[in-house]
């Protein structure tokens, strides 16, 4: 078989998810034809598939050193390059595929996501918006837009864009009634879709409640499995499905996804709906975990990890339980571990110093999470489900947050929610993966609280 047959081989085999034998047939075309700059592009994408990043930078390296005038290539290489973190050299990487394609949106769209993560959000802005003025059509640049623009509060528009996501595709090909665009909704039946992580779930299933208000007849809420228990609390739902049972294609007169619903709500800076709480442990629950929680001290649950499947989870979960042992030196305070998946064992074996009541591996869902969380005094976490849970339930959390590529919905530079008044304080990094000085003020603002309370 020649080079070119193995190049075509490999495509089919990575098609059909054979990584290994694709990876097999490119190297062997290489040894065959080791000046065939496409070859060399499509092992660097398959070792950067497989988390082999230096290998795959060197694979695409060694593609442009053969062929300089693939746009596709230079943009490849920068968007590893940012994922690396090597901010310039990604930025020159993709202006060198901009200048080969200048009427192409991605590069554009990819350059403008690199300027946001850098908090450089008018360079992001005018690239997006130029990704658009190129391709008005264009969906990851509307997208990637709409991220820049929820950030800055600047809903109208913002919310408006999020509508270039397509996540829902799958079940909107399989619902036959048609999609709710805000138009009134005269008693007649909804089915409201989840989308993206549990934790955009809890944010905005707190829709459900206006949507009654705006004439809904029956309401039933889709979700994710381990959120139905603590769902069926919510005001406003008349049924909560699972997304892993049965969903009947016809048995609704309108559907919406989630995170549309504040797009036909009119949602705005001054009327974010956040009357807390608006969820609730089921009292069986609040009894059974009562009795396995401290009887005395501050009551403070610890979620350091976040899922390590996100695309931005390396920065915004810690490297490690270790980082929090300052934490353990102040006294008065009991620690409970609420880490599901991530840091079990972390929390199994916490580092001496810093004692910790593990619970989260005896959680089976979020009903028992919120059961456990409605009855500490506090929670700190990470950016993950559990901190919109505490907020859910009005209880009050301390939220560190990464430097690079901060979620939206936190804003830009305020220390406290709108989403969540009153209960929720953040606490950010200044600088891109350095937690201590997060850690310090957490330690110094946790000593402030245990002696409010032994007072």
């Amino acid at each position: 078989m020649n080079a070119a047959a193995l190049f075509h081989e490999a495509n089919r085999l990575l098609e059909g998810g054979d990584m290994a034998g694709a990876e097999r047939c490119l190297r062997q075309a290489i040894s065959l034809a080791p000046e065939m700059a496409e070859l060399h592009a499509n092992l660097a994408f398959m070792l950067e598939q497989q988390g082999q990043l230096a290998q795959a930078e060197a694979c695409y390296r060694q593609s442009l050193a053969l062929d300089p005038v693939c746009a596709q290539v230079h943009m490849n290489l920068a968007t590893l390059l940012a994922r690396l973190g090597r901010f310039e050299p990604a930025r020159e990487a993709y202006l060198d595929a901009i200048e080969l394609d200048t009427q192409g949106p991605a590069a554009w769209s990819n350059l403008g996501v690199l300027y946001l993560g850098a908090q450089r959000e008018q360079e992001a802005e005018q690239c997006l918006r130029h990704a658009l003025k190129l391709d008005a059509d264009y969906p990851k640049a509307r997208f990637n837009l709409s991220y820049l623009l929820l950030r800055q509060e600047r809903y109208e528009e913002g919310w408006a864009s999020l509508e270039a996501r397509d996540w829902y595709q799958a079940l909107a090909r399989h619902l036959q009634c048609p999609r709710w665009q805000g138009e009134p909704l005269a008693g007649r039946s909804l089915l409201v879709s989840y989308e993206a992580g549990h934790g955009d779930v809890i944010q905005f299933c707190r829709y459900a409640a206006l949507l009654k208000v705006r004439g809904a007849g029956t309401i039933t809420l889709l979700c994710h499995p381990a959120l139905k228990s603590l769902l069926g609390t919510l005001q406003g739902v008349d049924q909560v499905l699972a997304f892993d049972e049965e969903v009947a294609p016809d048995a609704w007169d309108l559907w919406t996804p989630l995170l549309s619903l504040p797009l036909h709500c009119g949602t705005r800076a001054d009327n974010i709906p956040a009357q807390l709480p608006y969820l609730s442990a089921p009292p069986a629950l609040l009894e059974a975990w009562r009795a396995r929680l401290p009887a005395h001290g501050l009551r403070v649950g610890l979620v350091w990890k976040g899922n390590p499947l996100f695309d931005n989870d390396a920065d915004r979960s810690l490297h490690g339980l270790d980082l929090l042992l300052p934490l353990g030196a102040v006294p008065g305070v009991r620690f409970i571990s609420l880490q599901k998946g991530a840091g079990e064992d972390e929390a199994r074996h916490p580092p001496v110093g810093l004692e910790l009541l593990e619970l989260g591996t005896a959680m089976t869902d979020f009903a028992d999470a919120a059961a456990i969380v409605s009855q500490l005094d506090l929670l700190i976490s990470v950016d993950t489900a559990m901190a919109h849970l505490a907020g859910a339930l009005a209880r009050p959390c301390w939220l560190l947050l990464p430097a690079h590529m901060t979620d939206w919905r936190w804003g830009k530079e305020r220390i406290d929610s709108p989403w969540y008044p009153g209960v929720m304080r953040l606490f950010r990094q200044s600088e891109r993966g350095d937690w201590t000085p997060v850690v310090v003020a957490l330690a110094a603002a946790l000593q402030d609280l245990a002696a409010n309370s032994r007072r």
